[in-house]
């Protein structure tokens, strides 16, 4: 598998609408780059945007694995801490994760997860998280539940979360010579 974009609105630290496209300038040629900024910047969240359009998960979440523990959302409702929606930045109505990349087949799909609250207001209830799966090379919006359309993911991308989960720990705890 190969990123070749990552698209994201109000997630976490990253307010409105955000992009990174790996296929201009200078990332096109960059080669190995590095993600680096002060605290709360974002650099986590653009992983976890990565990872809500591949897998309806994020590595925060693993972290946060206790039965019955719930944060406040609105109007004094809680949330599972471990709910993929809980990602959605406060005082906002919606938000969603996008992530175009190249199959194992050579194919480039997009994968984009939603979310959003009743009556498009900031302080409805948060809805059932949406997710679609485009194959922009032949045009074609992939059919199936969520649970099928993760399941194709994890066919084209070669990976279950797990184990790209597995493969970003491996990756941060690498130091490159100086």
């Amino acid at each position: 598998m190969k990123i070749v974009a990552i698209r994201g609105k109000n997630l976490a630290s990253l307010e409105g609408e955000f992009m990174i496209d790996f296929t201009v300038e200078p990332l096109c040629s960059a080669g190995i780059f590095a993600i680096t900024g002060s605290t709360g910047a974002g650099k986590s969240t653009l992983l976890d945007a990565l990872c809500l359009a591949l897998f309806d998960c994020m590595p925060r979440m693993n972290k946060a694995k206790e039965n019955n523990v719930s944060v406040m959302d609105v109007a004094d409702r809680g949330i599972a801490q471990n709910d993929s929606r809980s990602i959605l930045r406060r005082g906002t109505a919606e938000g969603y994760s996008e992530v175009d990349f190249v199959a194992l087949t050579g194919e480039v799909f997009r994968s984009r997860w939603t979310v959003r609250r009743s009556r498009g207001k900031i302080n409805g209830s948060l809805q059932k998280v949406e997710m679609t799966l485009t194959n922009l090379t032949s045009g074609v919006e992939q059919q199936g539940t969520k649970t099928e359309l993760l399941s194709r993911i994890s066919e084209l991308i070669g990976l279950s979360f797990e184990q790209f989960n597995a493969l970003c720990c491996w990756l941060k705890e690498i130091s490159l010579p100086s």
